[in-house]
């Protein structure tokens, strides 16, 4: 188990996570209110995390007025792990450590990953025993089951893409036909 930390959160970042995820086009993007909609937030808050670089679309980014953040998967579990966070009590800081130490771990099951905090620290356990450990000392408040959360993202937007597609949406009907 690491507490994630700020002496921790330096570290060389890359992806969030690497392995354990169904295999996703990278460069298969999600406008940002799909991307919103697939994380249960608001398209105010997902903007502001994008412009304080919290969370930053990795398929295209804002270029100037007019243009359109594309978010890749991974940056929608981002999204729904931080407003996760932030509903139990943990502090925007203690979040943005907790996204960057999650990025520099390189997380490779995510199924076995559960985030825990005591409100003031987040902690990253990789197996039940840590989960235990934690509990056993009184730390832990709460924990977020990370590779739940996978699946959820994943069943928001396979849902969202049954939806009524608008034949003007450019974007929506090319990603249609890739994948079928």
């Amino acid at each position: 188990m690491a507490e994630i930390t700020p002496e921790r959160s330096t570290l060389d970042t890359g992806l969030l996570f690497t392995d354990g995820l169904p295999q996703h086009d990278d460069s298969v993007g999600y406008r940002g209110a799909i991307a919103a909609r697939a994380a249960g937030i608001s398209y105010r808050q997902l903007d502001y995390w994008a412009r304080t670089s919290l969370v930053v679309p990795t398929v295209r980014d804002a270029s100037g007025s007019g243009s359109q953040r594309l978010y890749g998967f991974r940056d929608i579990l981002k999204l729904k792990l931080v407003k996760r966070l932030l509903d139990a009590g943990v502090t925007l800081q203690q979040v943005r450590i907790a996204i960057e130490q999650l990025q520099a771990e390189g997380v490779y099951d995510l199924a076995q990953i559960t985030l825990m905090s005591d409100g003031a620290s987040v902690y990253l356990c990789t197996s039940n025993d840590e989960v235990i450990d934690l509990l056993s000392r009184g730390q832990g408040v709460f924990g977020i089951a990370v590779g739940k959360v996978v699946r959820e993202v994943e069943s928001s937007l396979i849902e969202m893409s049954t939806e009524q597609i608008d034949p003007n949406d450019e974007l929506t009907l090319r990603r249609i036909r890739k994948i079928g």
